[in-house]
């Protein structure tokens, strides 16, 4: 049970408390925030849209890709093309892309120039990059979700090829593997844990980090199912808890401290989920029929969340289907990444 003094216990979003930023937004995933208010959030056009903090917005990329159109072809807008993921800030302000699309990880300055850092691992593809994280030492952590292409044939809880890598003065190498679908990963205040959202596994696994960046002492963290839809993005608050959205079931979700499992909002198609679950349960992948009616109003397949504001009182929400990006006010800060203190800009 929760502690009596976390924020968390007892409070859930309330929809009706929810603001929306952004507009036009293609694929928002994944969403960097930064003190001053500034946004910057994944775009399927091939690059991140800057959203400053008077609302007014500007497309960032080398040249805009026109590919994304769900209305016209859902699958070729969802699964293939360029498909700008996970977001990081290098120490310097550039932006760094896990492209899940082309398969590869991207350095992007804040006018669009853009140069491929990886894209292959001893002489083969590097599979699909979903997420990147700095750490303080200015270490690229990495993940790569599966080798299956398209992305939607992995969604199956029989099948576990993703992996970490690490990208630091020694190159880039695969520091632990087996995951269900590897996604968003985070690390506690004292980067002595990295925490790993295993999608198609619906649950969050930690690896203890050592001085050379080897992980050791695997284990779940929380409870071995986090319950309808499969986890993507995870972020963790000044209190220690771990929020987590569930895509397809779009919920937010988070795990305290003691490890118990909090539900925040359930904005899912309740129809739409028992199918999902259905098939998920079968062990064949999902078909895409299937996920594309799953999803609900506020962020259709939430997939992210960021805190920001010039507290990190603020919580922001990314979703692959989403145009815009909600925002509400959380009971509790964010843990600040590391670019918080860094002046980037």
């Amino acid at each position: 049970m929760a502690r009596p003094d976390n924020p968390l216990r007892d409070w859930r979003v309330d929809p009706a408390a929810i603001r929306y930023v952004g507009r036009d937004l293609q694929r928002p995933e994944c969403i960097l925030a930064e003190p001053d208010g500034t946004l910057w959030s994944a775009d399927a056009r091939g690059g991140v849209m800057r959203i400053d903090a008077d609302g007014s917005q500007r497309l960032v990329v080398q040249q805009a890709d026109p590919h994304f159109d769900i209305t016209a072809d859902a699958a070729g807008s969802l699964l293939g093309g360029t498909l700008p993921n996970g977001l990081a800030f290098a120490r310097n302000g550039d932006i760094l892309i896990s492209n899940f699309g082309t398969d590869r990880l991207e350095l992007m300055t804040r006018d669009g120039r853009t140069r491929v850092l990886a894209d292959s691992l001893d002489g083969k593809p590097l599979g699909k990059v979903n997420f990147v994280l700095r750490d303080s030492r200015d270490r690229l952590w990495i993940t790569v979700s599966t080798q299956v292409n398209p992305w939607s044939d992995a969604i199956t809880p029989t099948l576990a090829d993703g992996c970490i890598c690490l990208l630091d003065e020694r190159g880039i190498r695969i520091v632990a593997d087996g995951f269900h679908f590897t996604n968003e990963i985070r690390l506690d205040a004292r980067e002595e844990w990295l925490y790993v959202a295993e999608t198609t596994g619906k649950r969050v696994s930690r690896l203890r980090v050592q001085p050379d960046g080897s992980l050791t002492d695997r284990e779940v963290y929380g409870p071995s199912s986090l319950g309808d839809g499969v986890i993507d993005g995870i972020a963790f608050d000044a209190f220690g808890n771990l929020w987590a959205t569930m895509i397809f079931a779009d919920r937010l979700v988070a795990i305290i401290p003691e490890g118990d499992l909090l539900e925040l909002l359930n904005d899912g198609d309740p129809q739409a989920t028992a199918r999902f679950e259905a098939e998920f349960a079968s062990g064949k992948p999902v078909a895409f029929d299937t996920l594309m009616a799953c999803g609900g109003r506020i962020c259709p397949w939430l997939a992210s969340i960021t805190f920001g504001g010039p507290d990190l009182g603020t919580v922001y929400l990314g979703g692959l289907r989403a145009t815009r990006i909600p925002a509400f006010n959380s009971p509790v800060a964010g843990l600040p990444m590391v670019h918080w203190t860094e002046g980037t800009r």
